[in-house]
């Protein structure tokens, strides 16, 4: 099979939950997926190692870390990831959602959250969960209910003129040249791109592409690629300009957010907002 082929998961339930709160962890080769499916109960998607992405409609939510994704129920929505992960979901029974967004949104993931979800993750619970088990879940769900709240750090878009410049961005992160000479690439001119970008990712183009940079920068570290080489990867005359912008963005050097294995940097402290695909 070959390294970029999708390879399809098959989603746990279908008709009905073990219990009314109920964890689930796994470990998903890259390029997997999970296909278009909806279910009446509400998920929460985290993810411990990678980039879990999810598409509803016409948006595109993707959470790095310190970021989770909430799907309300009855959500129609596709979940990938581009490289290994290790994820995990909290299902929560409609009646349980009163308190949770209405809407799919991204929400910040706080050390506690996390200290929850890496105990449940070492010590799943059965399909029969334990007073203990179901205590320590519903802790999580009020969490969650409080977490700040957010669209998606790295937005993206299909429309005509902004689209083919993200693309090519994706693909090829270490292009450098100013947004005055990929306008092109869109047969537009750059104003018009700036406005754009304002509309439909809420964000300036530097800003965006310093986001996809970082969010790549973190798979690339996972991997165990060198700060060295990442910062060539990414056109940067210098490691130590390359580590000066993720420190920025992210709280803590390359080197200490591969040690801490996340550590608990304040990941995006700007606004996030995903205005869709």
């Amino acid at each position: 099979m070959p390294s970029n082929s999708v390879r399809t998961q098959t989603p746990p339930f279908t008709n009905e939950l073990p219990a009314p709160i109920f964890f689930r962890s796994a470990t998903v080769p890259a390029h997997a997926s999970y296909p278009r499916h909806r279910h009446p109960w509400g998920e929460f998607v985290y993810s411990f190692s990678g980039v879990m992405e999810v598409k509803i409609a016409g948006h595109h939510y993707l959470a790095p870390p310190h970021y989770g994704i909430w799907l309300p129920p009855d959500v129609e929505h596709v979940g990938l990831n581009r490289h290994e992960a290790c994820h995990c979901s909290l299902y929560v029974e409609r009646g349980l959602c009163s308190t949770l967004p209405a809407a799919v949104c991204a929400v910040t993931v706080r050390p506690l959250m996390r200290s929850i979800l890496d105990h449940l993750r070492q010590y799943p619970p059965g399909l029969s969960t334990t007073d203990e088990e179901a205590r320590l879940m519903r802790v999580l769900v009020d969490q969650l209910a409080a977490a700040e709240r957010a669209g998606s750090y790295l937005p993206t878009s299909d429309d005509p003129v902004l689209g083919p410049i993200l693309r090519a961005m994706e693909e090829h992160p270490g292009d450098n040249r100013p947004l005055s000479e990929l306008v092109s690439l869109a047969g537009s001119t750059e104003r018009t791109v700036m406005r754009r970008c304002q509309r439909e990712l809420g964000m300036s183009f530097a800003e965006w592409r310093q986001r996809l940079r970082v969010v790549k920068a973190m798979s690339l570290l996972e991997e165990g690629m060198t700060v060295q080489a990442i910062a060539a990867y990414f056109g940067y005359g210098s490691a130590s300009a390359f580590i000066a912008m993720f420190r920025r963005v992210v709280g803590l050097t390359p080197a200490e957010y591969r040690k801490s294995g996340r550590g608990e940097a304040v990941f995006g402290r700007g606004g996030c907002c995903d205005k869709g695909t």
